[in-house]
């Protein structure tokens, strides 16, 4: 692990692995649909419907692991200062937003049939709504502030700060009157869902992990590739030579 900290050996681990991590995804992915939509049951009170849930838990699942992600690695951007800690935070955000819109979305799609409103100011929706804005205003930071260290350590700041909002979303529908039920999976007493649709949603929830783990990867990568691009350009006009034009001259 601390090897990877190093981008040379984290850009040869992922080129060799990345290939194989995309496999699995597919793989993954495509035998959890198929539980989910063909071999899963109907709900006895939701109906079909139910079947939202095997997409709604299992991003925003992930969408919450991705911001605790992000506030590991501010960690490494204000303790240790690690170049690559700031790399993993800012390709994480734009897809820990993505699923968090998906999450949001679907859950509006679910609730509409089941509480008859797509939407309701409750502390479970509410919080996990900021959970988005936190997203957008981490990627805010980083396209506004020019300079890299500062905008890491501002962007870093606000991630920690915002990870309070984590525990708040896991235990909102302990804390307040929720629309949304009580844990369901992780339970003291064992989980309370049918093994039937149980099943396909840790599968689910597997792929979707494994699909927000390629594409941070991916992301990674690119971002790593076009920090060295962007400090080649500044040294070549630091040096008075046109980028681009070095081999001409």
């Amino acid at each position: 692990m601390i090897r990877l900290a190093n981008p040379n050996v984290f850009l040869d681990v992922a080129n060799r692995f990345l290939p194989w991590l995309f496999g699995a995804t597919l793989a993954v992915l495509a035998y959890g649909l198929y539980l989910a939509l063909v071999e899963s049951p109907p709900d006895y009170q939701q109906g079909e419907t139910v079947r939202i849930m095997f997409i709604h838990v299992p991003f925003a699942w992930a969408a919450m692991a991705g911001y605790t992600l992000i506030a590991l690695a501010a960690l490494g951007t204000l303790v240790w200062r690690h170049p690559l800690a700031d790399v993993a935070a800012q390709a994480a955000a734009p897809i820990g937003a993505a699923f968090t819109f998906v999450a949001l979305a679907t859950g509006s799609i679910w609730g509409k049939p089941m509480w008859g409103t797509w939407w309701v100011w409750d502390a479970r929706l509410t919080s996990f709504l900021l959970l988005f804005f936190l997203y957008i205003g981490l990627i805010a930071l980083w396209q506004t502030i020019e300079e890299p260290l500062r905008a890491a350590r501002a962007a870093a700041i606000l991630a920690l700060v915002g990870f309070i909002n984590i525990p708040v979303i896991k235990f909102s529908v302990d804390w307040w009157n929720t629309l949304h039920q009580p844990a369901s999976v992780l339970r003291i007493d064992g989980p309370a869902i049918h093994p039937d649709i149980l099943a396909p949603l840790l599968v689910m929830a597997l792929g979707v992990t494994l699909l927000f783990l390629t594409l941070h990867v991916m992301a990674m990568r690119n971002e790593i590739l076009r920090r060295r691009i962007r400090t080649l350009i500044r040294t070549q006009v630091e040096n008075g030579v046109a980028p681009g034009l070095e081999q001409a001259q």
